[in-house]
């Protein structure tokens, strides 16, 4: 018998939760005027996360000054890596689930693979590997192209704005605090433990603070002891606090409703027959 060829195999998640994330920048770093939205999307996948299938974008703003050095720049949408890595379809809180799992409670790939097809998360025992070592990756951040990258985003913005968040998976999996870069949209490196105090964030932040390159500014949410080691480690650097966590903050009671409509209008129209396509002898003008 033939071999068939690999491929990824095609799921579909028609209810899955939407999440629609805008750029972290609303002015242009270099001249400071307003960016504008444009309408294409840099990215668009729908995960597999712990607490369902979430279907996750990024849209895109330009600068839009043509007397800036950086006109029609693009910035991006970096926060859609806090929710899975680049090519990836599974959450990072699936890839820390999976680390705390295999490290600390000392359980085997394919003891973790059933819990999590348990869950509702289709993955096979390799996939759990190859998610572990991604893991493995992400914590040790040991991208041969990092520097480089990095390097890059300086000589094109002249600058860096460095970015923390926590991500907590549900049940005992810890913290995982994820760093990376604004401009470039890169997720860099990442940290886990029960919940980090501000020493042991700093002694996490101190190697990419001894690069030694020119940070333009620092972006986290409201968490004391993130902002404090974000201003030991760059304290010439302002500080924003996320506004994209403060929009969701307003949004998620509204999010649980627009899920509920939805629902309810695929199973009010779901049934409807679909728009009939007219052939070009009928689109012809009677004269």
């Amino acid at each position: 018998m033939e071999k068939q060829a690999r491929h990824r195999p095609h799921r579909e998640y028609p209810d899955a939760k939407r999440l629609v994330l805008d750029p972290d920048l609303e002015t242009c770093p270099i001249c400071k005027q307003a960016l504008k939205a444009r309408r294409n999307w840099h990215s668009r996948k729908t995960i597999q996360t712990l607490n369902g299938p979430l279907f996750v974008a990024g849209k895109t703003k330009e600068c839009m000054n043509i007397t800036c050095r950086n006109y029609q720049k693009r910035y991006y949408a970096g926060r859609v890596w806090l929710y899975s890595l680049p090519g990836s379809t599974y959450g990072l809180d699936v890839l820390a689930w999976i680390g705390w799992q295999h490290e600390h409670e000392h359980r085997q790939l394919v003891e973790i693979q059933r819990m999590l097809n348990q869950r509702g998360i289709a993955v096979n025992e390799r996939n759990v590997g190859k998610l572990y070592r991604q893991f493995l990756a992400l914590l040790s951040a040991t991208s041969e192209n990092m520097r480089t990258d990095l390097d890059n985003t300086t000589q094109e913005y002249g600058g860096l704005i460095w970015a923390v968040d926590a991500l907590q998976p549900e049940g005992p999996s810890g913290l995982l605090y994820v760093l990376y870069e604004v401009l470039s949209g890169k997720p860099v490196a990442a940290f886990q433990c029960e919940h980090a105090n501000e020493v042991e964030l700093v002694e996490w932040l101190r190697p990419y603070a001894a690069l030694g390159l020119p940070v333009l500014a620092t972006l986290s949410d409201g968490e004391k002891t993130v902002i404090a080691a974000l201003k030991t480690c760059w304290p010439e650097a302002p500080h924003q606090r996320c506004q994209v966590h403060f929009l969701n903050n307003l949004t998620d009671e509204v999010l649980d409703y627009d899920d509920e409509l939805r629902k309810q209008m695929r199973q009010d129209l779901g049934g409807l027959p679909k728009v009939p396509h007219r052939s070009a002898e009928e689109t012809q003008p009677p004269f």
